[in-house]
């Protein structure tokens, strides 16, 4: 199943998307034809474990097979939100993942490239996440060198601990695209990732959650993004040097990952920074960051 968050007047729902009938109202459809009361948002649902899931699936069969018009409203960018709104926990996220994407920045230091050993971890507060079609913030007074990163993103289903490499995929709930924009230069100045991936709304998620029995292996994937219709990265998640097993078990150790909690994997080759001249994102771009097999992530960046 393919779940989104909605916007309505007056507030957000929890949808569920059909490529032909549009958006189901989840929460009405499962009280509606199925007698069930489902939890009102999907951060919600993902905490229900599997019985949320299994009345979520049973509402949205049911609505599929007719007699529910008034339960679909046709989709449309305007009324996507991003997916797990009310985030109190920063995302984590692992940088350098892919093999080229490691050459090229290495290439654009001067220096030979080293592979790490393992995940390397940072994260971004919940006052970067923002959703599909909503704008992303110059901030022209804080950085002249201002980048794109997607990324293919886990959703964590399952709370757990010292999770072995073996089981962690039972964790996971879905999966999402993810933009890890990026101010390189104050990443630069200030000697790590943290500072120059955590401005406001330099976390774009969305535009679906998709569920990992639908998403299929999370290797073999496309992704790319593009900036004004031109493609800037385009890899495969099979080149992962981490896949998503090997990052759940090095992050649970002895750290709590909670049903909601957001993933992001890194980011392949063709970032703006590995680029000569580099091409930085400048007010009025608009980017399309897509994995194969979610949906397409477009966001517009702001004037300064």
């Amino acid at each position: 199943m393919k779940f989104l968050t909605y916007k309505v007047l007056g507030g957000l729902r929890l949808g569920a998307l059909d490529p032909q009938k549009g958006v189901l109202d989840l929460v009405r459809a499962a009280r509606t034809l199925t007698g069930k009361d489902l939890p009102v948002t999907l951060r919600g649902l993902v905490a229900g474990g599997d019985q949320a899931l299994a009345d979520a699936r049973a509402a949205f069969s049911a609505a599929q097979k007719g007699g529910a018009a008034d339960l679909w409203t046709p989709l449309s960018d305007d009324i996507v939100a991003t997916p797990l709104p009310g985030a109190t926990k920063n995302v984590f996220c692992v940088g350098r993942n892919y093999k080229l994407h490691i050459e090229e920045m290495a290439r654009a230091k001067n220096i030979p490239p080293s592979y790490p050993k393992f995940p390397e971890y940072f994260t971004k507060p919940p006052t970067t996440i923002v959703g599909h079609t909503d704008g992303i913030e110059r901030h022209a007074a804080h950085t002249q060198k201002l980048d794109y990163e997607v990324e293919l993103a886990v959703v964590i289903g399952k709370r757990g601990r010292d999770i072995s490499e073996a089981n962690a995929l039972d964790h996971v709930f879905g999966y999402t695209v993810l933009n890890d924009v990026t101010a390189r230069d104050a990443q630069t100045n200030h000697g790590q990732f943290f500072k120059g991936k955590s401005f406001d709304t330099f976390c774009p998620i969305g535009p679906y959650v998709v569920t990992k029995d639908e998403f299929g292996d999370w290797s073999g994937h496309r992704l790319y993004l593009t900036v004004n219709g031109k493609i800037r990265q385009d890899s495969n998640t099979s080149d992962l040097l981490f896949g998503v097993p090997k990052i759940i078990e090095s992050l649970s150790a002895g750290i709590t990952l909670e049903p909601g909690d957001v993933i992001c994997t890194g980011t392949p080759a063709g970032v703006a920074s590995g680029m000569e001249p580099p091409l930085w994102l400048q007010s009025g771009d608009v980017m399309e960051a897509c994995v194969e097999g979610i949906g397409v992530l477009r966001n517009k960046v702001l004037p300064a």
